[in-house]
This record gives C-alpha cells, structure tokens and sequence, in this order.
C-alpha cells in the first residue's frame, strides 16, 4: 500500500498511512498482518511534516487531527468516562497524543519542565540547552497564563531553528497599524555583528516589517509561501509561521513562533534568510 504524511505527496490516489496503519492494528481480526510500525510516532511524524512543509494539519483530520480524540456531546463524554471503547476504538496515545494535556504557567519549576519535556519525548542536548529552553519557557510564561504541551514543542523547535548559524538576527522592531493609514515598520537587525536599521512602510504590518527586512538584508529572494497557524486556542496563544524562499533555483522554509504574530512572522522570515545564507557559504567558502 503507497501512502502519504498528512495527505501530502503524489495526487494518484495515496492512501492516508496513519488510518491504514491503524485499520490494521485495530482489526486484526479482518487483516491478518501486522505492519510492524510504532503508531506512537505517528502523531509526532504528522506534527514534523506539517512543521517541514508549512501545511497545518486540519483539525478534523481522523487520528492527526487536534479534535480526532475530542469530545462535546453530553452524552459522548459520559460514555467515554465509563467505556472509552463505546465511541474510541483506539487510544490516544497509541498514536502519539498525550494521555493527559498537563496546562503550565509562570510558577511551574525547571524540574517540572524537565518532566513534561521527557514525557512528551523530547531530548535535548546537555543542561546547557535545557537551561536556554527553560528561560525561553519563563519569557513565554510572562506573556501568555498557560501553556501547553503544544507551546511547549514550538518554544523548543523554535530553540533548534535559532541554533542555525545566524548572519541576521533581530535585535528589536516594532509595527505600526492605524485606518486610513499605511503600515509602518521599523526593525533593528545584527548583520555579521553589526547593528543596522530600516523602516518602510506596506500594505499590512507583516508586509513592511518584510520590506524593512529587505532593506537591510537586499537578499534577492522570491516569496512562495507565507502561513500563520495558532498553536492552542485562546486570544493570547502562539502564532507559528511559516515562510518559504526562493533564490537562485534554492527553496528553504524558515519558521518563527510568538505571541504576536508580526515578531513571529519577522523571525520565520530571518530564519528563512539564514538558511539561504549558509547555504550562499556553503557553496562559495571564498565568502
């Protein structure tokens, strides 16, 4: 059976590979095969695809989906409590969700974070890297009440995409929006070291936060793809963008996550342009 990630891939008909995997294992007493697959990576493969390609994965999507699991009806939420099997028949974490979604906030301690992050399978590299997640945890833990496993893998994916070699890198910026008024931008950059400024006005705040960017990077690059997905709900919850470049027959996606969606769109941006820059290095040491 040929299958895709998230429904991604050729458009001839691929069968989705997580409700075939767990067609399988579920019926055993229809299909007499095993695949052999850890359904437990298949929620966190999903979530790596849609983080790689840009493409969120709709929430309604069976077994991937934020709401495959979920219930509102009295009357499904009473049967779940007594007999999960009435309405699940396959368990959450089978297939890499959470049993329980643990909501931390500003009080929560390191240790208590070292412990969601390896429940949630999450390794990093030395106390160094933990104690930068941590802070990074505290700084988000100011902005937004409570935080959830979902905020808690963007904050350190997010902490993996900064570990890039970073020519440009924000330093401070700010946006401006008023009715009848163009946009307004300006962004502070470090550029190989050195601080530089710009401003610039567009049709939207992301939009001239962009050409501010540009104005100091003049990088040449094609936009492809920009996308904003929220990653929990509420009005205070991190926006994740993805931005997609292109230069020189070179394509990159470059991710950013924040509260305010301008500084995370501003960091997917950079990271993006980061990417096309080593990658400039790489192939022209001489530079």
């Amino acid at each position: 059976v040929e299958c895709t990630i998230n429904g991604l891939g050729e458009r001839a008909g691929n069968a989705s590979l997580e409700e075939v995997v767990m067609a399988v294992k579920t019926r055993r007493d229809i299909f007499s095969c095993d695949t052999t697959i850890d359904t437990t990576q298949i929620v966190p493969t999903s979530k790596l695809v849609s983080s790689i390609t840009g493409y969120p994965v709709q929430p309604n999507k069976a077994i991937v989906g934020a709401n495959a699991f979920a219930h509102e009806s009295g009357i499904h939420q009473d049967g779940v409590l007594k007999h999960r099997e009435t309405y699940e028949i396959m368990r959450a974490e089978d297939v890499g969700w959470g049993a329980n979604k643990m909501v931390m906030g500003k009080h929560s301690g390191r240790a208590a974070f070292r412990a969601r992050l390896q429940e949630l399978g999450i390794v990093l590299d030395g106390e160094e890297a933990l104690n930068a997640a941590f802070a990074r945890f505290k700084d988000l833990a100011d902005k937004k009440h409570e935080i959830f496993d979902e905020d808690l893998q963007a904050l350190v994916s997010d902490e993996g995409v900064t570990q890039i070699s970073e020519h440009f890198r924000l330093v401070a910026m700010g946006a401006h929006s008023e009715t009848g008024k163009l946009p307004v931008a300006r962004v502070v950059l470090s550029v190989g070291g050195k601080e530089q400024q710009a401003d610039a006005q567009g049709g939207g705040p992301v939009d001239a936060t962009f050409k501010a960017i540009e104005q100091i990077a003049h990088s040449g690059t094609e936009l492809l793809l920009y996308s904003v997905n929220n990653i929990t709900s509420g009005t205070d919850a991190q926006g994740e963008v993805t931005v997609r470049l292109a230069k020189g027959g070179r394509v990159v996606n470059g991710q950013g996550a924040d509260t305010d969606i301008v500084t995370a769109s501003a960091k997917a941006y950079l990271n993006a342009l980061n990417k096309i820059q080593a990658g400039l290095q790489r192939s022209h040491p001489q530079l």
